[in-house]
């Protein structure tokens, strides 16, 4: 019974969801939207590009995690799973236009990418 963070834009303040949905597209895609952002410092986008970046870390992780034999497989399948479901989460949100945190750990990643 989690409360996610869950925010609509109005629509006469519409943001450039360019940027938030390349941010799920690849870590290419992320890097992408990174840069764009650089350039013009938008909020919607940087919410989305730190959502996709917590994914693409976490996806990294699991990977080391694959290394072990029997449980670490076992925990890589759930986890991927898991994190798919995250990114179509957070995809159909950037699409949408709404800052939706990820399940679980979005709230998280907020906190751990503010920076950028």
């Amino acid at each position: 019974m989690e409360n996610n963070h869950q925010q609509s834009v109005a629509v006469g303040q519409q943001p450039d969801k360019s940027v938030a949905i390349i941010a799920y597209l690849t870590l290419i895609g992320l890097i992408a939207a990174f840069v764009m952002n650089n350039e013009k410092r938008q909020r919607f986008a940087a919410y989305h590009i730190r959502q996709s970046l917590g994914i693409m870390l976490t996806g990294l992780a699991l990977g080391m995690i694959n290394i072990i034999p029997i449980l670490g497989w076992i925990v890589c399948i759930i986890g991927v799973i898991f994190l798919f479901v995250c990114w179509v989460i957070g995809l159909i949100a950037a699409l949408n236009g709404q800052e939706k945190a990820v399940p679980a750990v979005g709230k998280y990643f907020q906190e751990w990418f503010k920076s950028v």
